[in-house]
């Protein structure tokens, strides 16, 4: 037997010895607690004009959750190289290397060290009967959004109708995901929060910092599952929705008013472009947004609650105090025996 193999072995043993002696422990008194992974949040800081702040450090900002202080573990400024935060405060580069993987630093939690590796971009498309006019102009303007992406992240092409397609899984290499883009062909209903639901669960499995983007007319026809049923999925595996709309919200109120709220909640942002020319500006403020943006990593101290815990992200010094965060307002741990 291989040394892997061997090991795995061994992993899969102690495990089921540890399950059985909770089992019988169980039998005696009942336990319940929460368990929850390490949190990636993603947030943006702007001044009063909404212009971005950069350069700030770990040491700036104040973490909360349920007002219950949190250690920072990880923290990266936009595409820039990550640090890990020790517990004395100092810095350190994060790399993935085996010495580090095997021996850790003092002072250091475990860090994923794939958790910052890029940025893992979903576009979700709507090519349904809605998008008829618009089809061709749409599909360019998200391939010059692929085309400007930073070399670093990952991208990947969905569309949907009444059913959700993936022409272009998530890679790095910008000509398959405008090829499979290019393969895209108008269908007829709109499962908009069905085909959502579905590109939330894949990247939900991608470890590291991950957003989707939705270019939608903006109705659903079709879907089974309610928008904020969604939302709540989003919000609590952390990943940003962005939206951008062709549709004109005077004329459909109710799906602008979720759009907003979906992006909203989960870090993101909504817009509103009818023509070309805007729904490239969307992109473009899109892909500024991104590599703007602070992502920090951090194991939640221990907290009773299992319902909905809120996350403030807070500057510390007298001059960030006028400046502007924008984060998703928190999540739900997924509860365990």
């Amino acid at each position: 037997m291989g040394a892997f193999a061997a090991a795995g072995a061994i992993a899969v043993l102690a495990g089921s010895l540890a399950v059985l002696s909770v089992g019988l422990r169980a039998q005696d008194r009942p336990t319940f607690r929460v368990k929850v992974d390490m949190v990636v949040l993603s947030f943006t800081v702007t001044d009063s004009k909404g212009h971005y702040i950069n350069g700030l450090k770990p040491s700036d900002f104040r973490l909360t959750e349920d007002n219950i202080a949190q250690k920072i573990n990880t923290f990266g400024e936009g595409n820039k190289p990550p640090v890990q935060i020790l517990d004395n405060g100092v810095t350190r580069p994060l790399t993935v290397s085996e010495e580090a993987a095997a021996a850790p630093a003092e002072g250091a939690a475990d860090v994923r060290s794939d958790s910052f590796v890029g940025t893992n971009v979903f576009v979700l498309f709507d090519t349904s009967n809605y998008m008829y006019r618009g089809f061709v102009y749409a599909s360019d303007a998200i391939a010059d959004f692929v085309r400007g992406l930073d070399k670093t992240d990952s991208v990947a092409v969905y569309t949907f109708s009444r059913n959700l397609s993936r022409p272009a899984p998530l890679t790095h290499d910008r000509n398959d995901a405008i090829f499979g883009l290019r393969k895209a062909v108008a269908g007829d209903d709109a499962a908009l929060y069905n085909g959502l639901l579905l590109t939330l669960r894949d990247a939900a499995k991608v470890p590291g910092r991950k957003v989707i983007i939705v270019f939608s007319n903006g109705p659903d026809n079709a879907s089974l599952i309610a928008p904020d049923d969604v939302r709540a999925v989003a919000e609590d595996d952390g990943i940003p929705i962005y939206v951008i709309s062709t549709n004109d919200v005077s004329k459909d109120p109710m799906s602008a008013n979720v759009f907003k709220r979906i992006s909203t909640r989960t870090g993101g942002k909504a817009y509103f472009a009818k023509t070309w020319q805007k729904q490239v500006e969307a992109f473009e403020s899109i892909r500024e947004d991104l590599g703007n943006s602070y992502t920090i990593t951090y194991y939640p101290q221990p907290n009773p609650n299992e319902g909905f815990r809120k996350i403030n992200v807070e500057i510390v010094t007298d001059v960030g105090k006028k400046f502007r965060v924008r984060a998703r307002p928190g999540y739900r741990p997924q509860g365990g025996f």
